[in-house]
């Protein structure tokens, strides 16, 4: 019978690896076309363009700062990984840069598209990491995102229940209310409680079909824990601090749209999140002119994605080139005088 089905498992992945990428470019479209029928009929070039100018040299300061402590986060996520390895002997100039490259990639370009393993593997290869030692350095990084998403998400449900109401029309209306909010935020911490509880107690991995999940050292779940939430209050801080101080939501609304915009964008697989994270974050701000929510979330692609993948486009090739002329005198070397 398990002979069968693999054939099959396996036609149903190719399809899936297919299929995946037209469903992202499909909601990019669909979400592309609703954003230009909510600013059609109205100059959005000039207001945004004005909207840009107004912000303070402060303000772009802080939300410099802001990407700067994201991407650390994002250097600690494989620092945490390769500690659970048990490898401690690789810099942090060149764990940085390669979690630098890797996310500035995968943001732009979409995670299931190029989910980091490729340049993860290409660089950590160098340093003597196998295949399967890179396969769980990617997995444990995807979770501790994960993990940061969902202790955030249940904080921000049980205290401001409110939020999801902000998501109404696109969320089913069940789903936004005060008390739906709660048990949500409740299921959010408890997966939370149980994978620490199993990390403290040292449990047998959790099956879930063909999920599985490893309890690491608490020592690591610690770090997890810290780095996690670091990372996405620091991306939320771009646009917090993007917006104009008068009608500003605060930061905690701000997050909770954050949350969500940005977790539907990552599922959606479209690239970059384009326009499914500003369609969802735009409705979820009503309050907040949607002209100056366009312009904070501009403000967040060019800090956020935009310059770290010209910097990270720069690392590629110069990590190539050295690696292409490693190559080279090494065959040089090899060949007979």
């Amino acid at each position: 019978m398990e002979t069968n089905l693999k054939p099959q498992r396996s036609v149903i992945k190719r399809i899936l690896d297919y299929l995946w990428p037209i469903v992202g470019l499909i909601a990019v479209f669909a979400s592309g076309w609703l954003l230009y029928r909510s600013f059609e009929g109205e100059a959005v070039g000039p207001q945004v363009w004005a909207d840009l100018k107004a912000i303070t040299p402060r303000q772009y300061g802080l939300a410099a700062v802001s990407t700067i402590i994201a991407y650390a986060a994002l250097a600690w996520y494989d620092r945490i990984a390769l500690l659970h390895l048990g490898i401690r002997d690789i810099s942090w100039v060149f764990i940085s840069l390669c979690s630098f490259t890797t996310y500035a990639l995968s943001h732009n370009i979409g995670a299931s598209v190029f989910s980091g393993a490729m340049v993860r593997y290409r660089a950590y290869s160098t340093k003597g990491l196998t295949t399967a030692q890179v396969a769980i350095l990617v997995a444990l990084c995807s979770f501790t995102f994960v993990l940061g998403t969902l202790l955030l998400s249940g904080l921000v449900l049980i205290f401001e229940p409110e939020q999801l109401k902000r998501l109404r029309g696109i969320l089913p209306e069940v789903l936004t209310h005060r008390s739906t909010a709660r048990i949500v935020g409740f299921g959010c911490l408890a997966f939370v409680g149980v994978y620490i509880f199993g990390s403290i107690l040292r449990l047998r991995p959790l099956r879930i079909g063909s999920f599985r999940l490893e309890y690491p050292r608490p020592e690591i779940t610690a770090r997890q824990l810290v780095a996690a939430p670091m990372e996405l209050l620091g991306a939320a801080g771009i646009i917090y601090f993007a917006l104009p101080e008068i009608g500003n939501p605060g930061f905690f609304v701000v997050l909770g749209v954050f949350l969500a915009s940005f977790s539907a964008a990552l599922v959606s697989n479209a690239p970059g999140g384009l326009g499914i994270f500003e369609l969802i974050f735009i409705h979820g701000m009503p309050s907040v002119p949607k002209f100056q929510v366009l312009t904070a979330l501009l403000v967040f692609r060019i800090f956020y994605l935009l310059i770290p993948l010209a910097f990270a486009i720069i690392v590629v090739l110069i990590f190539e080139n050295r690696r292409l002329a490693q190559v080279l005198r090494d065959r040089q070397q090899g060949e007979p005088g």
